[in-house]
C-alpha cells in the first residue's frame, strides 16, 4: 500500500510537470494555427498517430446557454445475454431501453426496453463467414440496434407534433473504431442502419450527441505534436518508423484532452471544435464527427456530433444546452443516460428467468433432456 502512494504521488508531480509543457505548446500552437492546420493536411498519410484537426481557435471558450423550460430528451442503450453452449440452447439475448423524458409538458415519459432473442443458425452463425465469433457479433449488432431505436424515438417524438427542442443523446462515442478491423461487407452491416437513423433524426431536427464521461483520448493532444516535432517535416514514416512506442514528439504523454482542458475551463463553458481524423470516419460520408470538450462542473466531458449538427449553429447551441442541463438534473451525469443503461441492464436474475422460461417452453413443445451441460450445474450447486 505504501508503494502505490509513493507511485501515484510521483505520478502527480510528473503530470503537473506534462500539463505545463502541453500549455506551453498550446499558446505555440495559437500563433501559427492555420500553418500547423495546413501541415497536418499536407503529411497526414505519414503521420503515424491520429491528430484531430481545430475548426476554431485553440484558445475558443464559450459559456453554454441555459436550456429552456420546455424541451425533450431521447436516449437508448443495449444489454445482452451472451451465447453458452453449456446453457439448455445457444441462443442470445439483446435488450435495448427507449427512454424518452418530457421536461415542462406535463407528459409522461416512456421508460421500458425491447428484448430481441436470436436463435436461428442462420442469424446466429451468419457472422463466421467473415471470421467474425458469435459473441463479437452480437456486440456489433446491439450498437446498431441502439442507434436505430435512437433514431425511432426521435422520428416519434417529431411525429407527435412536439415544438420543444429536442436531444438524441447517447452514451459513449459515435466514432465505431471497431469497425476498421473488420471485412467491408460485416462492416455495411452494421454501419448503414446507424447512418440510416442519423439520417432520421437530421430530417427530424433533433441534433444526435454522444456523451463520453472519463475520457481517455489523446486525439486533440496529438494535434500539439506538430509543434513539439523536432523535424523539417512531420514525416514520421522516414524518421520515426522504428520507436513508435516512444517518438521524440511525445512531451507530454501520456497526458489526455480532459486534464488539460480542466485546467483551462471554467463550469459550463466549452472548448474548441476539433474534427476527428479516425481512418473510420471515411465511411461515414457526410456524418463525419467533430467534438468538443465541455466542463459539466462534476468533471471535463467530450461530446460528439455528425457533421450536419457542427454546420447548424442552433442545434448545435441548443444540444448543448440541453446536455448541460441533463448533467445538473443528474447530479453529474445525464438522467437519460442513466435511465437508459437501468433499463436496459440484465441482472443475474434476469438471466436465470430468462433460461428458465425458455426451459418451460421447451418442455411444453415436447423436447426431451432439455437441461444444462453437467459443468454448468455443478457450478450452479457446490458441494463444499
Amino acid at each position: 500500500m505504501q508503494g502505490i502512494s509513493d507511485h501515484l504521488t510521483q505520478e502527480a508531480d510528473a503530470a503537473r510537470r506534462r500539463v505545463e509543457i502541453a500549455r506551453q505548446l498550446m499558446t505555440q500552437a495559437a500563433g501559427s494555427q492555420g500553418a500547423l492546420v495546413d501541415r497536418l493536411d499536407e503529411w497526414r498519410d505519414r503521420i503515424l498517430f491520429a491528430a484531430a484537426e481545430p475548426i476554431e481557435p485553440l484558445h475558443t471558450k464559450i459559456p453554454l446557454s441555459s436550456a429552456p423550460d420546455s424541451h425533450t430528451v431521447v436516449s437508448a442503450d443495449g444489454s445482452q445475454i451472451s451465447p453458452s453452449h453449456h446453457e439448455i440452447a445457444y441462443c442470445y439475448l439483446l435488450n435495448i431501453s427507449r427512454i424518452i423524458i418530457h421536461y415542462g409538458q406535463s407528459r409522461y415519459p416512456v421508460l421500458d426496453s425491447i428484448p430481441e432473442v436470436v436463435y436461428r443458425p442462420e442469424d446466429l452463425y451468419a457472422s463466421r463467414k467473415w471470421g467474425i465469433r458469435t459473441e463479437e457479433w452480437m456486440s456489433f449488432k446491439r450498437t446498431a440496434a441502439e442507434a436505430v431505436m435512437l433514431g425511432e424515438l426521435g422520428q416519434s417524438v417529431c411525429e407527435a407534433s412536439t415544438l420543444s427542442p429536442t436531444l438524441a443523446l447517447t452514451d459513449g462515442s459515435l466514432i465505431y473504431w471497431f469497425l476498421e478491423q473488420i471485412p467491408a461487407a460485416a462492416r455495411d452491416e452494421i454501419l448503414i442502419p446507424i447512418l440510416e437513423a442519423w439520417d432520421r433524426l437530421r430530417q427530424a431536427r433533433i441534433p444526435v450527441m454522444g456523451y463520453i464521461s472519463a475520457s481517455r483520448s489523446g486525439e486533440a493532444l496529438n494535434f500539439l505534436r506538430l509543434c513539439a516535432c523536432p523535424y523539417e517535416a512531420p514525416d514520421c514514416l522516414t524518421h520515426c518508423a522504428d520507436q513508435r512506442a516512444q517518438m521524440p514528439c511525445q512531451t507530454f504523454a501520456p497526458l489526455r484532452d480532459v486534464t488539460l482542458w480542466s485546467t483551462s475551463l471554467s463550469p459550463g463553458e466549452r472548448g474548441p471544435l476539433w474534427k476527428s481524423s479516425a481512418d473510420i470516419l471515411g465511411c461515414y460520408g457526410d456524418h463525419a464527427v467533430y467534438f468538443c470538450y465541455v466542463n459539466v462542473g462534476a468533471e471535463v466531458a467530450r461530446v460528439e456530433f455528425p457533421q450536419w449538427v457542427i454546420e447548424d449553429r442552433t442545434l448545435l447551441d441548443s444540444a448543448l444546452s440541453l446536455m448541460l442541463a441533463q448533467v445538473q438534473k443528474g447530479f453529474g451525469y445525464p438522467v437519460a443516460l442513466a435511465e437508459a443503461h437501468n433499463q436496459a441492464v440484465v441482472k443475474g436474475g434476469d438471466r436465470t428467468r430468462f433460461f428458465t422460461l425458455l426451459e418451460q417452453q421447451m418442455i411444453r413443445a415436447g423436447l426431451k433432456n432439455v437441461g444444462t451441460s453437467f459443468k454448468e450445474a455443478r457450478k450452479r450447486g457446490s458441494i463444499a
